[in-house]
């Protein structure tokens, strides 16, 4: 048989913005992953009209329901209350939920106050979910044909709540696993993929193919739901060959997290080290490739220079070749490329050098101009860009391309000439 879920998320901090719902995105992905299917999320704030008006319309539409928050101690944490009388069942006290809780305080040597009596109390024939990481117990139960799982809201305590009680309750509902894996794409637009893929798209059933537009970068995943992950597996892999025949090397990797997550271990893989002289990426893609762990095995360093002043004294840009292409021009991107490489002793260089906006530079160069220019043993590589207006934009764009120039040449898929 197969289920279908609807989270609901209680908390007006939710509505106000100030927290983010990274529970949904959890469990949306938990539930996926033990094939039971997610077509609803709804945020409601701390109002008990409103949760119940929430439950009434999950409950006509789903046949499971998870809620996350409104299980503390507060006034306002009122789940409980709202799902055991929407489904007709009393609160009743649960002996050993108060044993934990007066159990946690006097482990942290504090006097717990009498409004956490509220957390002793759960459904009646309901299985309590024991919070090893929290006061509030969770609990599931199941009536008129609905599961019901109620899931303490801060993030930490809902993914282990999940994670440990909630998905191997769950486990024993769910008609097979569904399967996911994502190809990411660079050098093609969303829109050019779609269009090539929109009959294959509309043709599919099991697996499944969804396109996904990304700051400067598509992706492509592919589902598939089986008995067992083995089979599902099985079916995502010739999908996956026939869209890596189509798209070529614009497939830079599946399951990774972006294109500098590819480069680093490129560079690992080779042995080579690499440093970055940046003017209008203003230290992004050095940025971005400290982020990752494990970069200072091939990071040598990076320059920011913005002025030209820097790009002369920190990289050796020669003066007369500044002042007669400009500092955004193919040639002094080159001498950046090959002054960082000789200035950080490392193996490679990259260097960005371009008009991030709002306004056109002083020889009238349009915003999103750019060029980037890998610095290697055998010469120096250069890509113009023209990315359009946006300073995040055009920024964005000069890193991508920066990180697919490293992660191309190390591949032995550069065709730029030097």
């Amino acid at each position: 048989m197969s289920h279908t879920a609807e989270l609901i998320a209680v908390g007006t901090e939710l509505l106000l913005g100030n927290i983010a719902n990274t529970d949904a995105q959890m469990l949306s992905q938990g539930l996926s992953a033990l094939g039971i299917h997610v077509y609803y999320h709804t945020v409601v704030g701390d109002n008990p009209q409103r949760l119940r008006a929430a439950v009434e319309t999950a409950r006509r539409r789903a046949d499971i329901i998870i809620t996350t928050g409104g299980l503390g101690p507060t006034c306002d944490d009122l789940t409980k209350n709202v799902l055991a009388d929407c489904f007709g069942k009393k609160l009743v006290h649960n002996q050993e939920a108060e044993d934990r809780c007066r159990g946690f305080f006097q482990a942290i040597g504090k006097t717990m106050t009498d409004n956490n009596a509220q957390q002793f109390y759960l459904p009646e024939g309901c299985m309590p979910f024991q919070n090893d990481w929290g006061t509030a117990p969770g609990c599931a139960f199941k009536a008129d044909g609905v599961r019901v799982i109620m899931l303490p809201g801060p993030p930490r305590e809902c993914t282990a709540m999940f994670r440990y009680r909630a998905a191997p309750y769950l486990q024993s509902l769910s008609d097979g696993v569904i399967v996911s894996r994502t190809l990411k794409l660079f050098g093609i637009g969303e829109s050019s993929m779609e269009i090539l893929l929109r009959d294959r798209m509309n043709a599919m059933t099991n697996p499944t193919l969804a396109p996904y537009a990304k700051e400067g970068e598509c992706e492509l995943r592919i589902t598939a739901k089986a008995p067992t992950q083995e089979e599902a597996r099985a079916l995502i892999t010739p999908v996956e060959a026939e869209l890596r025949a189509l798209f070529g090397d614009k497939v830079y990797g599946a399951d990774v997290a972006c294109l500098e997550e590819v480069a680093l271990a490129l560079l690992k893989e080779k042995g080579l080290t690499l440093g970055s002289a940046e003017s209008c990426t203003g230290g992004l893609i050095a940025k971005r490739m400290t982020d990752l762990p494990g970069a200072s095995a091939v990071f040598a360093g990076g320059i920011v220079s913005y002025t030209n002043a820097v790009k002369r004294r920190a990289l050796g840009v020669s003066p007369a070749l500044l002042e007669e292409y400009g500092a955004v021009s193919e040639p002094v991107a080159r001498a950046m490329a090959e002054g960082a490489r000789a200035a950080l002793g490392c193996d490679l260089a990259v260097a960005t050098t371009g008009v991030a906006g709002p306004d056109s530079d002083e020889r009238g160069n349009p915003v999103g101009l750019v060029y980037v220019a890998l610095a290697t043993p055998e010469g120096v590589y250069v890509r113009e860009l023209h990315s359009g207006a946006g300073r995040q934009r055009v920024r964005t764009a000069a890193a991508h391309n920066a990180f697919d120039l490293i992660r191309r040449y190390l591949a032995g898929l550069l065709e730029e000439t030097l």
